[in-house]
């Protein structure tokens, strides 16, 4: 492999296999389960990600594994899933993805903004901060998260009340 480290292996071999599936590739690790390995395959896609979706790239990266032999001889467990909540909001399609949902962004002067995702582009993201449609550039954030809601009022009545 050289001097690139076995997670860049792993990337550099599933992503086209992955991208083949139509979707992105956010990520691979290998964990120590015991005897056994656990290779987890991080996939995402504009409009998310359904469980067919998960069992047709568990099977083509399987295959692929099998192929090239780069999981070694030593028994492993392979696990396909989406990305959580609680993923950073890194890539310029990870802000795509999120538009409509509440965000925490830490900007590189060390203060946050929290705003809805009203759209985002290649070169950044436009929030709207209390009301307000404000635009970042990605090079002045460090990163952002999707805030969970519980509990989200639109613009209708949710409580019945017509008066």
């Amino acid at each position: 492999m050289g001097s690139a480290s076995p997670r860049d292996h792993l990337m550099k071999l599933l992503e086209p296999v992955v991208s083949a599936e139509g979707l992105d590739l956010e990520d691979v690790t290998v964990t120590q389960a015991g005897k056994r390995r656990l290779l987890r395959v991080i996939v995402d896609c504009d409009g998310g990600v359904s469980l067919d979706d998960v069992a047709d790239v568990s099977r083509v990266v399987s295959a692929a594994l099998d192929d090239t032999n780069a999981m070694g001889q030593s028994a492993y467990t392979l696990e396909v899933s989406s990305p959580g909540v609680d993923r950073p909001l890194t890539e310029p399609r990870h802000w795509r993805r999120a538009a409509k949902r509440l965000v925490k962004a830490e900007m590189r002067d060390g203060s946050v903004v929290e705003g809805r995702v009203r759209s985002a582009d290649e070169s950044g993201v436009e929030l709207d901060v209390d009301g307000a449609d404000r635009r970042f550039d990605y090079q002045d954030l460090t990163r952002g998260r999707v805030q969970v809601e519980f509990r989200r009022f639109d613009d209708e009545d949710v409580d019945g009340d017509e008066g």
